[in-house]
């Protein structure tokens, strides 16, 4: 556990959540844990006590610090409707970018201080909870990295990011942080990249590390600037005037390696891949879905059969052509 040292509230609120899960933890356990020496951990007990919270400590080879069993915090006042909320809103995030284990050891701290009426209701809710998984498989990005540019781009301050692509390569860079969007189970960053001049955008579980930049002065967005459209339109998703829909003959892990989140809907049935899009042209969605390498069947339009035997056809004649001698 790291806590900011700037923040010393926050280091005696974590010194009380691993004395709640760790009862005996020595001083000098909790020391390195909390990045402060065992006179200040000793301050933090002084200061827990001070707000009624009866923490005592125990001297000697086997000593540490304890808290009384049958201690508890004062239950967390939320309705039956409030609780409900952060519940929906934690296990529907689970398979949409949001780590399955930090998810469910938030719900296990949130059900051990509501009350016991309220706790029993969210664990029904929790137990009877389903969630079919997103068409593409989600990227869950680490919760502080998100926490980071979020607070940027809430403080306009520039960071430095380390980076790297989807071909493997690392590189660090200036950004001016404008928002944070949920789309397709990816978490996305838009902002201003040092290294192109230009808004771009990046996706969260893909930033390795997020520093203060040495110039942290962040340049304003542009007037009207929506995080949400301006990836809409990074990731080519314009909409074309025809819908398409095409059964592909393999697996969802094979197609989501190939098909944007943006680019089409994917969706798991008995007979394979059902591929909903739009194409604004039939003979690039032809050669479009060729470049898949898997048997497809055309649920509609026609017109794309049309173009799928044309392309078929133009492919045949190539094949043909020999060289002259």
């Amino acid at each position: 556990m790291s806590v900011p040292k700037e923040r010393p509230t926050a280091r005696v609120l974590a010194m009380l959540e691993l004395l709640q899960d760790r009862p005996g933890i020595g001083g000098g356990d909790l020391a390195r844990r909390l990045g402060v020496s065992e006179r200040t951990v000793r301050r933090y007990a002084a200061q827990l006590v001070d707000l009624g919270i009866p923490v005592t400590a125990e001297r000697g080879r086997y000593g540490g610090y304890w808290l009384p069993p049958a201690f508890r915090l004062p239950p967390l006042a939320l309705t039956d409707g409030e609780a409900a909320a952060v519940v929906l809103g934690l296990l529907g995030g689970s398979p949409h970018g949001l780590p399955h284990s930090t998810a469910e050891s938030a719900l296990a701290k949130i059900n051990r201080v509501l009350p016991e009426a309220v706790a029993d209701r969210v664990t029904a809710l929790r137990d009877t909870f389903a969630s079919a998984p997103p068409a593409a498989q989600a990227a869950a990005p680490d919760p502080r990295t998100a926490l980071d540019l979020a607070t940027a781009a809430r403080d306009r301050r520039r960071v430095r990011i380390t980076y790297q692509s989807w071909r493997g390569e690392t590189s660090a860079r200036d950004l001016d942080p404008y928002g944070l969007v949920l789309h397709g189970g990816r978490w996305y960053v838009t902002g201003l990249d040092s290294r192109r001049s230009a808004i771009r955008v990046f996706r969260v579980d893909r930033v390795r590390s997020v520093q203060p930049a040495a110039d942290p002065r962040a340049a304003p967005p542009p007037p009207g600037h929506d995080p949400a459209a301006h990836l809409g339109e990074a990731l080519g998703e314009v909409a074309g005037r025809h819908r398409v829909r095409v059964l592909l003959h393999t697996t969802l892990d094979q197609v989501a390696r190939r098909v944007p989140p943006a680019a089409a809907t994917l969706v798991q049935t008995a007979e394979g891949i059902l591929l909903d899009t739009r194409a604004e042209r039939f003979d690039t969605m032809a050669g479009y879905l060729a470049g898949l390498g898997c048997p497809l069947t055309v649920h509609y339009p026609d017109e794309l059969r049309d173009a799928l035997a044309r392309l078929s056809d133009r492919l045949a004649s190539w094949a043909a052509r020999t060289r002259e001698p």
